[in-house]
């Protein structure tokens, strides 16, 4: 385990254990087991179908398992789902944000929601956006933002309660290489700042090796390994982590399985 500097017997910010999601007779997530120390990046790898989103939805409460347990933030994410949504950020891989809103009433309704006090409020909501560069523009309605400007809008809402762990689903997809430079600096000026754990997935192999200090790797519902990137490749025997990846997982194209998976998921709700 990663040693972090400054930090003595750090908590387990995310606890799972033989976590298992079935939509019908397909298992989307089998058996998996793993922990997140405080202050760690954590990056789920894996291809199309994998059950990585699958995952975080059910980490996030927003997806009931169907067999394991969870702790995120050291709550029980099937019995103090609230106390865990209040404890969390997370950043989809679709915009979530409304359209018709500015970016500055997209944060406010979040405050809302959040119970952020009033006084605060506006505090929050101005330095969040001032951090993502977007203070300008904050009268704005999002519908005229481009896609990188929505998303520095959600990682404004998504870290205004102060949340201790954010969850990223594929967060960089679809954005140009600039606005992916800024995403992962401000993510690990966060980190760093504020010891905020971050849980991502991603399929870009590149993204998992620069910013996690830990990878597992999934397929087919099931962790192959979890280990650094450069432990990956050592046990694997690889020079490179798509060497390892492709080891691990196989070289076939991954389309069916998360077609089946979005099916299933509109059959067979939580």
């Amino acid at each position: 385990m990663p040693d972090f500097p400054g930090r003595i017997n750090q908590m387990n910010m995310i606890e799972v254990n033989n976590l298992t999601k079935n939509f019908g007779d397909f298992c989307a997530v089998d058996r998996v087991s793993f922990s997140v120390p405080e202050g760690m990046i954590f990056a789920f790898l894996g291809p199309n179908g994998a059950g990585k989103s699958t995952t975080i939805k059910m980490l996030t409460t927003i997806l009931s398992p169907s067999a394991g347990s969870m702790k995120v933030g050291g709550f029980d994410a099937l019995t103090e789902k609230d106390e865990v949504r209040s404890s969390i950020g997370v950043i989809f891989q679709d915009h979530t944000l409304d359209d018709d809103l500015t970016a500055y009433e997209n944060l406010y309704y979040h405050a809302v929601l959040y119970k952020i006090p009033g006084a605060e409020r506006k505090i929050r909501i101005e330095k969040l956006l001032d951090n993502v560069g977007l203070l300008d523009r904050k009268r704005d309605l999002v519908k005229n933002f481009s896609g990188g400007m929505k998303r520095r809008v959600e990682i404004a809402r998504g870290l205004l309660h102060h949340p201790k762990i954010l969850f990223l689903d594929e967060p960089t997809l679809g954005l140009d290489i600039q606005t992916r430079n800024f995403f992962w600096a401000h993510i690990n000026k966060i980190n760093k700042e504020e010891g905020v754990t971050i849980f991502f997935t991603t399929h870009n192999l590149d993204e998992a090796e620069k910013a996690a200090t830990r990878i597992a790797i999934i397929d087919r519902g099931k962790i192959l390994i979890e280990e650094s990137s450069e432990e990956i490749k050592r046990k694997s025997e690889a020079d490179s982590l798509e060497k390892a990846f492709l080891k691990l997982t196989g070289y076939d194209i991954r389309e069916q399985p998360a077609d089946r998976v979005a099916i299933m998921r509109k059959r067979f709700k939580r």
